[in-house]
C-alpha cells in the first residue's frame, strides 16, 4: 500500500511532521506557488502567490485554514501578481525584504518588460528584518536572506517547534540542476553563488528544497549532481 507521501508524489521524508503542504503553477510562467498549513491549529501561511493564486485560495479553503501570512521569497512579477487577490480573500499581511521593494513597486514595467499586463499590488506590510522567526500553529519558519537572484531573495526554512529538521522554499535561488538567472535588475552571480554555498548549504544533505519552479530536489543531491555548483 503506498504512504500518504507516495500518493501524492512528494517524497516520503517530507512526513516526517505532518505539516499540509500544497503546491499550485499555471502559465505562462508555471512559477510554484504554496500553501503551508499547520494540521493540528489549522493556521498556515501562503508562499508567493502569483497567477496561481486561486488554486491556492482552493488549497486553504478545502484545509479549512486561518492564514496569518502571507511570505514573499523576492518581487518578480510571476511571485506577486496574485498578491492582490490573496491579500483581499485572506486578509494576511505581506511580508517582502526591504532590498526587493522597489522590484514590487515596479511590478507594472516589470510586466511591461514582458509584453503582459500586469495591475499594481498592494503595499507591503511588513519587511523582514535579521532572521526573523515568523510563526504559524506548531510551525516556524526562519527568514535567511539570500541575495544574487535580485538583492532581497530570501529563503524561507519552515520546521514544527522543538524539530531541527527544516523545508526550505528558495523561491528562485537555486533549482533541481540549476540556479536562478542574473541577467535581471539587481541580480548578480557571484552573489547568488556565496547565497547558495554559504546559506542554502548550511542545511543537512536531506534537506528538502522547493523552489519556485520545477520538481523539488535536496540539498545533498544539488551538491553531487548541480552543474553550475561543481
Amino acid at each position: 500500500m503506498p504512504t500518504k507521501a507516495q500518493e501524492q508524489g512528494r517524497p516520503a521524508h517530507v512526513y516526517a511532521f505532518l505539516m499540509i503542504l500544497e503546491q499550485r503553477a499555471v502559465e505562462p510562467f508555471y512559477k510554484n506557488g504554496f500553501v503551508l498549513g499547520c494540521e493540528e491549529t489549522k493556521e498556515g501561511v501562503v508562499i508567493d502567490p502569483g497567477d496561481e493564486v486561486d488554486g491556492l485560495l482552493d488549497a486553504v479553503t478545502r484545509h479549512g485554514l486561518s492564514i496569518k501570512h502571507i511570505l514573499l521569497t523576492h518581487a518578480h512579477l510571476d511571485h506577486v501578481t496574485g498578491v492582490a487577490r490573496a491579500k483581499e480573500a485572506l486578509g494576511a499581511p505581506v511580508w517582502l525584504h526591504r532590498d526587493d521593494n522597489f522590484l514590487y513597486e515596479a511590478v507594472v514595467q516589470q510586466g511591461q518588460m514582458f509584453g503582459l499586463p500586469v495591475a499594481p499590488q498592494p503595499k507591503i506590510d511588513k519587511f523582514y528584518e535579521g532572521n526573523d522567526l515568523i510563526r504559524f500553529g506548531r510551525y516556524e519558519v526562519r527568514v535567511r536572506h539570500t541575495p544574487g537572484h535580485c538583492p532581497g531573495g530570501v529563503c524561507l526554512a519552515v520546521n514544527r517547534e522543538g524539530e531541527s529538521e527544516a523545508t526550505l522554499f528558495v523561491g528562485d535561488t537555486l533549482f533541481a540542476g540549476s540556479i536562478g538567472r542574473t541577467d535581471l535588475p539587481g541580480g548578480n552571480l557571484d552573489t547568488l553563488l556565496r547565497s547558495i554555498r554559504s546559506v542554502l548549504f548550511a542545511f543537512p544533505d536531506p534537506t528538502v528544497v522547493y523552489s519556485g519552479h520545477g520538481e523539488s530536489t535536496t540539498i545533498g543531491r544539488e551538491k553531487r549532481t548541480n552543474p553550475f555548483l561543481q
